[in-house]
């Protein structure tokens, strides 16, 4: 797996998220209260919002727009609705933030 550096994890704030622009798209990266990270489509399936922007609680965030919940580690939708998000494999090594470029490549070739 070739991992790219994206950003400082301090460059994130905790229970919020930072924006990762590639040419396959726009990848949140959140950070939760305990700095793990996760990385999902910066776009909820529902309504296209940006779910970057959303409330981020334990290790869940809530769509700006409608408030459809996601499980930041599954990209499934909580509760009783039907949705997923994409998410990318993520980790922290000495204070940076690595995202998976070959998962992102086979993307975009799908």
């Amino acid at each position: 797996m070739t991992m790219i550096d994206v950003a400082a994890l301090d460059d994130i704030p905790r229970d919020g998220a930072r924006v990762v622009r590639t040419p396959q798209g726009c990848i949140a990266i959140f950070r939760i209260a305990d700095d793990r990270v996760f990385a999902l489509d910066d776009r909820c399936p529902h309504k296209g919002g940006p779910l970057s922007e959303g409330i981020v609680h334990g290790a869940q965030v809530t769509c700006p727009l409608h408030g459809m919940v996601f499980d930041l580690a599954t990209g499934l939708a909580q509760g009783g609705d039907e949705a997923r998000v994409a998410t990318y494999a993520a980790r922290v090594e000495s204070g940076r933030v690595y995202l998976d470029a070959d998962f992102m490549a086979r993307r975009s070739a799908a």
